[in-house]
Parts: structure tokens; C-alpha cells; sequence
């Protein structure tokens, strides 16, 4: 099994940059896809970014220009560079990956807050 925790939310004004970090942890050799969803009040849960094992990058429409998720495999860490930061980009981000021996796993989130 894969445990992944989040870190790097925060409170930030409009325009202005976050870092978010995923610790991976367990059977992280099983990972075939890591990334990053997010979900705002009242909204589903929506993908942000994600990276497969062979680097192929999916990035939502809405993030495209301003995200950055890159991965670390020897430190079994993701991570999620987000500028140009919106009030709209408001949300729970949690990390997200894909085991070949379990499934899906998620993290607990780490809140994001974009002052308008």
C-alpha cells in the first residue's frame, strides 16, 4: 500500500505562488501515476496534474501555463508549482497515485486559499 501525505497550502494573495509537496511512502515502486486533484466547497473533486512513471504530464485546462507538477522518484516526492495564482484555484489539494498491486490511494489534503 502507498501512504502520501501533503504539505505547502497555505494563505495567498491573488497573483502571488505556492509550492506543495507529496511525500510518497509503502510501495512506492508500485506507483505507475502520481498527481495532484483538488476540491473547492460545494464543487467534485477535480484533476489538477499528474505524471506517470514515464514522465507523460496531464494538466488540467484550467491550471495549463501557471501549474508545474514535477516528481523527485529517488526521494519518493511530487510536487506542485503553482504561480498566477486565482481565487478560483481556492481548494483542498490532495495527492493522488495509482499502485499496480492496490489501486488508488489519496492523501489527506492540504488546504489553499487565494485572497481575491
Amino acid at each position: 500500500q502507498v501512504q502520501l501525505v501533503e504539505s505547502g497550502g497555505g494563505l495567498v494573495q491573488a497573483g502571488g505562488s505556492l509550492r506543495l509537496s507529496c511525500a510518497a511512502s509503502g510501495s512506492t515502486f508500485s506507483i505507475t501515476l502520481i498527481g495532484w486533484y483538488r476540491q473547492a466547497p460545494g464543487k467534485q473533486r477535480e484533476l489538477v496534474a499528474t505524471i506517470s512513471t514515464r514522465g507523460t504530464i496531464t494538466y488540467a485546462d484550467a491550471v495549463k501555463g501557471r501549474f508545474t507538477i514535477s516528481r523527485d522518484t529517488a526521494k519518493n516526492m511530487v510536487y506542485l508549482q503553482m504561480d498566477s495564482l486565482k481565487f478560483e484555484d481556492t481548494a483542498v489539494y490532495l495527492c493522488y497515485a495509482v499502485s499496480m498491486l492496490k489501486g488508488g490511494s489519496w492523501g489527506q489534503g492540504t488546504q489553499v486559499t487565494v485572497s481575491s
